[in-house]
């Protein structure tokens, strides 16, 4: 999960400064689309409540509140995610259609949430 989270950071941190300001975590978080779609379908979300949003969720990574989010902090709170992820998938039998991508967040949790039940048997 190390080299993951880590390919994630550097792919995130354009100006390779070694930290990732709000406005590079920003340009993620609008590629991927997260907080401008509910369950696929999208929302319309006034630009002020987005900028809102993008802030808050900038706030969480930065642990130090410096004004900047480092490796560290990036791997924290994406372990964070990871977990709450895995652990909401639960142990209750689902299907879910993952892209065929090993790099893929969801499938990443998926797979740890797997080895836990692996090891409780």
């Amino acid at each position: 999960m190390g080299h993951f989270i880590d390919s994630q950071f550097t792919s995130l941190d354009t100006n390779k400064d070694g930290v990732l300001s709000r406005s590079e975590m920003r340009k993620a978080f609008e590629s991927m689309r997260l907080l401008e779609a509910h369950f696929g379908v999208d929302t319309k979300l006034p630009p002020e409540e987005l900028t809102r949003l993008y802030d808050s969720v900038f706030v969480s990574f930065d642990g130090d509140h410096n004004g900047t989010v480092d490796r560290e902090e990036f791997g924290a709170e994406m372990k964070k995610i990871m977990l709450a992820i895995a652990d909401g998938l639960g142990s209750s039998p689902i299907q879910m259609a993952v892209e065929d991508d090993d790099q893929s967040l969801i499938k990443k949790a998926a797979d740890l949430e797997a080895e836990k039940l692996a090891g409780k048997s």
